[in-house]
């Protein structure tokens, strides 16, 4: 009904998160550059948020306009173990392994490694996009802290970006995780959204 009284296009209001009717307010403008600096300059870059703020729009809005030379491995379960994680990373990226067979971690990190060392020589650009990161389990944080020690002597292989809620905050400030945390402070790019400063999603016509 109001589609034809507001002259819509289309419906404006969904579930499921929608770019096409993102609204960048200055908080989500602010996000959404570490979130291209995460693209551009590589590194790692963590950005947390209450639920309902918009980080997933924002990302998928930013994955929408990827350059041409950049692969994106986009996680949106990250309920896996460090082997699936490793698969799934795999599998976004179209690397080819045996199905079939049992394939260890090493292997994984072999076909991993070999392929982002021939994605830097022809001039690409990969990204690790792990979206709801709050859920990752700790032997798997270990793991991506692990994938960033992927580098050449002039940069690193791949471009890691961590979304959650608040909760991945106190997971990463936790003791066994410090090395990780540690990866914030230099060559990264941290942003936090606080109860403070509540930038709610609007959607327009």
């Amino acid at each position: 009904m109001y589609l034809e009284h507001f002259r819509f296009s289309r419906e404006p209001f969904s579930i499921a998160p929608d770019p096409g009717f993102l609204y960048l307010s200055a908080g989500h403008n602010e996000a959404f550059s570490h979130l291209e600096y995460g693209l551009s300059h590589g590194g790692f870059v963590l950005i947390t948020g209450e639920v309902g703020t918009g980080k997933t729009t924002l990302l998928r809005n930013l994955v929408r306009g990827t350059p041409d030379h950049m692969d994106i491995a986009f996680i949106l379960n990250p309920r896996l173990t460090a082997k699936e994680l490793l698969e799934t990373i795999c599998d976004e990226l179209g690397i080819q392994y045996d199905r079939t067979a049992t394939v260890s971690i090493k292997h994984f990190i072999d076909l991993l490694t070999r392929h982002l060392l021939q994605a830097h020589r022809a001039g690409r650009s990969t990204v690790l996009v792990i979206d709801e990161a709050q859920n990752l389990a700790p032997g798997v944080f270990e793991q991506i802290r692990l994938l960033t020690n992927l580098e050449t002597d002039e940069r690193k292989l791949l471009r890691i970006i961590l979304i959650g809620q608040p909760e991945l905050d106190e997971m990463l400030a936790k003791t066994e995780l410090r090395q990780l945390s540690q990866r914030t402070p230099q060559g990264t790019s941290c942003f936090r959204w606080t109860p403070q400063k509540p930038w709610p999603m609007w959607s327009i016509g």
